[in-house]
């Protein structure tokens, strides 16, 4: 015994079973989540396992361990807890998340973990159900906040994104002027739309021009991978792959980083805070986000920096013509953008004003985007400070409150 901490296996706490193998053929889409090892993947008409439950990958993502509220149905590639033993569900998800999954796995082409070696891992936990459900609590507020600050982000983007989608695709105040509508927004804003549409259907005065007009088009590199001067330093260095994952608007963590001689020695180039790049080749072409600081990147991407300082509008402009770039890209294998398809985008242009306007009110937006997504990364690396040190016992709750509370 460490006190209130008991010595074990895991089995001890839980009992694993492998998830239900479900061809596609036979999937019917209904509110059930669909588990497989990355995550929820779908939803279907049927669950097979009653929720709350914990879920972990058997084969392909090995160590992500994923909660869900309700019912599910966990797939063939996973492993779910089928009995927690009285022990707290949150607690038991936690718990797994903290442990090395790779030492349990075996030594296939593709590696899958064998759920009897996991029984025996051995392992020391917290006996008393109130102090499980207390951590998980602890651990909860700070995924709690960070999933807040990821529905805000979407919500505060979807409201910019709108707002050009209003003014410069729709043209929505240009028409309330023509038809003699009340106006709906500030009078020192309205005052720069025109009244009536042209001949070809856009505000009288507005024109169509090149995107790299109004952009700077600059193109990536790799430093040598064999020269460790290179690499690990601290000039964060975007691939494809980062750029592709990036589920909020802005880029702010890359996983592989370069040092001042390898930016000096290669192709590469620092990329401007708020770019917008974009993924050029490969099966995630079109992919785009901004630079949440200056980095650099791979040759696979292209960045557009503006030249009029409207990162943020550019950024709007440039979603409305990336699928017109996919479109048109080309490739033995994969789609890829080429220099000369980007040089070929058209844009519509506004008054200079009116574009400084719309830059002044979503710059407000993007920057409390940018503030939640690094709130978001500290909260992350505190909790992935504490997780393995309150799941072994070698700090205490009430010390673990206290880090929390002082960030929250």
């Amino acid at each position: 015994m460490m006190g209130d901490w008991c010595q074990g296996v895991l089995g001890d706490i839980l009992e694993l079973k492998r998830g239900y193998d479900l061809p596609q053929k036979k999937r019917c889409k209904g509110s059930f989540p669909l588990v497989s090892s990355s995550g929820v993947t779908d939803y279907h008409a049927e669950a097979m396992v009653k929720g709350p439950g914990v879920i972990t990958g058997r084969y392909g993502t090995l160590g992500e361990v994923f909660y869900v509220d309700s019912d599910f149905w966990p797939l063939n590639t996973t492993l779910y807890v089928r009995d927690f033993k009285g022990n707290d569900q949150r607690f038991i998800s936690y718990f797994l998340r903290h442990l090395d999954f790779s030492a349990y796995s075996d030594k296939a082409a593709v590696p899958g973990l064998n759920r009897n070696h996991l029984h025996q891992a051995p392992i020391a936990y917290p006996v008393e159900l109130e102090e499980q459900v207390a951590i998980a609590d602890l651990l909860s507020t700070l995924d709690d906040k960070i999933e807040l600050n990821c529905q805000t982000n979407a919500t505060l983007e979807a409201m910019a994104r709108a707002l050009f989608k209003d003014w410069f695709v729709d043209f929505g105040p240009t028409r309330a002027k023509a038809e003699g509508r009340t106006p709906y927004l500030a009078p020192h804003i309205w005052e720069f739309f025109p009244d009536a549409l042209d001949d070809e259907d856009k505000p009288v005065g507005w024109t169509i021009e090149p995107l790299l007009d109004h952009a700077r088009l600059i193109s990536g590199g790799t430093p040598k991978t064999d020269v460790t001067a290179y690499w690990h330093g601290p000039i964060a260095w975007a691939s494809a792959k980062d750029v592709s994952q990036c589920s909020d608007a802005f880029l702010i963590e890359t996983e592989r980083s370069i040092t001042p001689r390898g930016l000096e020695e290669s192709s590469t180039r620092l990329i401007p805070k708020n770019a917008t790049v974009v993924v050029a080749r490969g099966a995630t072409t079109g992919r785009y986000c901004l630079f949440g600081s200056e980095m650099a990147m791979n040759q696979t991407c292209y960045a557009l920096a503006s030249l009029n300082q409207w990162p943020f509008w550019l950024n709007c402009a440039f979603g409305f013509v990336v699928q017109e770039l996919v479109h048109s890209a080309h490739g033995s294998v994969f789609d890829t953008i080429t220099t000369k398809t980007i040089q070929q985008a058209r844009i519509t242009i506004a008054d200079q004003k009116l574009i400084d306007s719309f830059e002044e009110t979503v710059t407000l937006l993007f920057n409390r985007i940018h503030s939640n997504l690094e709130e978001s990364r500290t909260l992350a690396q505190i909790r992935d400070l504490l997780l393995p040190k309150l799941m072994s016992g070698e700090i205490r709750l009430r010390e673990a409150e206290r880090i929390v509370e002082a960030v929250l």
